[in-house]
């Protein structure tokens, strides 16, 4: 799947299939974010500004927003970001792609950025791609949490909620070029310090 292809059928996604728990019960969607937010306060120091990548329509942001965070929500979806807003307007909104982010950041960099649900869906190349400008987007130092899980037999998606899964070697290249150092934290994603990249 392509990125393109990725965002359209996201930005046509009814909310019941955004994510199973909704199929369960509003709370319980809402009730999963905030667990999420949860699991992310005990990597990023407090009052951290922070990226969310894919925030879709907010279910891990406006939690984090509300535990003080600086939350900056980015998505390519307008109508996912609509969503978001109604339920939150303070928290800041960008529409962008990964390729995008850096004209909306300018000079700034994210002392926190997460991506939770969203390169699973990507190929191998799109997903290095996107990392690869998320990493640029956080400061020397800060954090990456990442949806980027391994397997002893690696397989790309083959449909926008097919997941695409990485070796160990693939994974450990990927960081060394990129510029991230995994931290050990007990998350159920990828922790990653921002590094200066292999020359």
């Amino acid at each position: 799947m392509t990125a393109e292809a990725v965002i359209q059928a996201w930005d046509c996604a009814e909310p019941d299939a955004i994510h199973p728990s909704r199929r369960v019960s509003e709370e319980a969607y809402w009730e999963s974010g905030k667990a999420q937010a949860d699991m992310l306060a005990t990597v990023i120091p407090g009052g951290a500004k922070v990226l969310d990548f894919g925030c879709g329509d907010g279910r891990v942001a406006i939690p984090l927003a509300a535990f003080g965070y600086d939350v900056t929500a980015v998505d390519a979806s307008q109508r996912m970001l609509d969503r978001l807003t109604a339920r939150a307007p303070d928290v800041t909104t960008v529409q962008a792609d990964a390729d995008s982010i850096a004209a909306h950041l300018g000079r700034r960099r994210m002392d926190a950025v997460y991506a939770l649900a969203v390169l699973i869906h990507h190929n191998w190349a799109d997903c290095l791609h996107i990392i690869g400008r998320l990493r640029a987007a956080t400061k020397l130092g800060g954090i990456l949490v990442l949806d980027w899980p391994l397997s002893e037999t690696p397989e790309e998606a083959d449909s926008w909620i097919g997941v695409t899964t990485w070796s160990e070697r693939q994974q450990a290249d990927a960081c060394q070029r990129i510029g991230l150092e995994p931290v050990d934290s007990g998350l159920p994603w990828g922790v990653y310090r921002a590094v200066k990249a292999a020359a």
